[in-house]
């Protein structure tokens, strides 16, 4: 099959391609920006195109002869993500349609059982799209993720940075809500086989881990395979709004990125029973600590890779090379990304 790939280049996106090419799939991969082919180990075996979701021109061009859509463009990076994700999402959907693609697969977020007017606006825009994009004729499936484990992933960086940052971890108390974390090996794994011909998948299909944990235990899940000694503390006084404030100041996570993610900490993402993804080539799907033991350990699709965004990596050769401690380290590359930032902003 031809599949063109929206989002080829983000994190999903860069380790969804070689599995396609692996399974034999031509990959057409596409992003917002302009091409740079040699970031990446595969950039010559795919043919590339620039696509701007929003402009039916640019997707009319890029369905060109396409068999299968996978849609892994998100946008949380500023205050109106969901506006333009949702315009997105309906210029996709009628160039699929019109185009005759027969497969249109979303990777999209897992979706708590609480009314809808007491979701985040971040898992709002996720459903939002979701729906657009499964009113095409195209035989469509929203695979439904909640935290992707591995190295590079937003919301692991978010668990990791402030795992290797703070020795004592303030817990709010309202942070008690349950997470199934999938590494992104099963996230590929599900979307690689949602895009098989043969593929018997559709609606809203939940893709989970077999382990269910509350978000204390996630970061000291961190701590224990990153061996750090770490002492989680509950504290009482600590709103939604300023826990958000203060998660964003500590990591090097986009602020609008990392405000997304903790609204929407206040309800239970886990999958749905009945409707959860069992791999149809069967395998036991890889288990929390095993996934952060991996992406610590830069192991497999968990591990780094060089095209994953600077502000993924800590970049403090001196203070590695002299074994300086992790919140040094963390600590430094916190503040060298700042200064950064700065010096950017002012040029």
């Amino acid at each position: 099959m031809r599949i063109l790939v929206l989002g080829a280049t983000g994190y999903v996106g860069s380790r969804l391609v070689p599995a396609l090419l692996d399974a034999g799939h031509t990959v057409v991969a596409a992003s917002s920006s302009v091409p740079v082919p040699e970031r990446f180990a595969w950039g010559s075996a795919v043919d590339w195109m620039q696509c701007d979701v929003t402009s039916a021109l640019d997707v009319g061009a890029a369905l060109v002869d396409v068999d299968a859509v996978c849609y892994l463009v998100h946008s949380m990076s500023g205050r109106e993500f969901a506006g333009r994700d949702l315009l997105g999402a309906e210029v996709v959907r009628r160039g699929v349609d019109e185009a005759g693609v027969s497969r249109l697969v979303y990777l999209s977020g897992l979706v708590p059982d609480v009314p809808r007017d007491e979701l985040s606006a971040h898992i709002t825009s996720r459903l939002e799209v979701e729906e657009e994009l499964l009113r095409s004729t195209a035989s469509g499936v929203a695979l439904r993720a909640g935290v992707i484990i591995g190295a590079g992933s937003t919301s692991f960086e978010v668990i990791r940075q402030l795992g290797s940052l703070l020795v004592v971890q303030p817990i709010p108390w309202w942070l008690r809500s349950r997470v199934q974390p999938i590494s992104v090996t099963d996230a590929v794994r599900a979307l690689v086989e949602a895009l098989s011909p043969d593929s018997s998948l559709s609606g809203s299909v939940d893709i989970g881990g077999p382990d269910i944990l509350r978000y204390p235990r996630l970061l000291a899940a961190y701590s224990r395979a990153a061996r750090l000694l770490r002492v989680r503390v509950p504290v009482f006084l600590a709103p939604p709004m300023v826990v958000a404030a203060g998660t964003a100041g500590l990591v090097q996570a986009p602020f609008w990125t990392v405000n997304a993610l903790v609204d929407s900490l206040r309800h239970d993402m886990v999958c749905r029973r009945g409707s959860t993804w069992v791999p149809a080539s069967g395998g036991e799907l890889m288990g929390v600590h095993q996934a952060i033991r991996r992406a610590v350990d830069g192991v497999g699709l968990e591990g780094p890779l060089p095209s994953d965004p600077d502000w993924t990596r800590q970049r403090t050769p001196v203070l590695d090379a002299l074994r300086a401690p992790r919140t040094v380290r963390a600590g430094a590359s916190l503040a060298w990304h700042r200064l950064r930032s700065l010096s950017r902003g002012s040029d």
